[in-house]
């Protein structure tokens, strides 16, 4: 993968959709989320087409607050899987990334003030609106030693939500694809969240 990766939220479409694009300019992902789903559902595909699914990530039970969302590839080997960590996500959102059963990664957001302070400047009227400008948070995935190796980022931005994403260490492929499902599964939720 080329980084930096740029993610973007199609801003007028019913069902989330995020289209990932590489330093180069060339779709890396095209995400689609299915709508009223009892269990989340989300096929992850190579073209905005949605002729070419490359991975799905499916939660393990129907709408709850601490599901496990398990990937797997197109022809249905797991990956692995990510995990929000209950009510300690309520402050500082964190999730756990599993190779198997074991957890190895960390995603962690890095100043949760961000968020509050984000939900307060928005009910100020007009101002509010550019909220998106001001207040941007940043996640970072990090082993167990507290060794960062990747980085999410918001980027500023007035009606679209852009997000991009650096590497900041050497990790493996299989490493690289958790991670990344991981990030994408993290968003899609915490956009939910506010």
């Amino acid at each position: 993968m080329q980084y930096p990766l740029e993610l973007t939220f199609k801003f007028w479409a019913l069902a989330p959709q995020i289209s990932v694009v590489n330093a180069q300019g060339n779709l890396a992902f095209y995400v689609k989320q299915k709508l009223f789903k009892l269990k989340e559902a989300i096929t992850i595909f190579a073209d905005t087409e949605q002729t070419q699914p490359l991975y799905y990530i499916k939660a393990d039970r129907i709408i709850d607050f601490s599901a496990r969302y398990e990937f797997s590839d197109s022809n249905g080997a797991n990956i692995g899987a990510v995990k929000r960590r209950g009510l300690k996500s309520l402050w500082r959102a964190r999730y756990d990334i599993f190779d198997g059963d074991s957890t190895y990664l960390t995603i962690q957001e890095k100043n949760p003030w961000v968020k509050i302070a984000d939900a307060l400047f928005a009910e100020i009227p007009i101002v509010g609106m550019f909220t998106g400008y001001v207040f941007n948070p940043i996640y970072l995935v990090s082993r167990a030693d507290g060794n960062v190796v990747m980085r999410l980022e918001k980027i500023p931005s007035f009606l679209s939500r852009k997000f991009t994403i650096k590497a900041v260490d050497k990790i493996s492929d299989r490493e690289e694809q958790q991670i990344l499902l991981s990030l994408i599964m993290m968003l899609l939720l915490e956009k939910n969240r506010g």
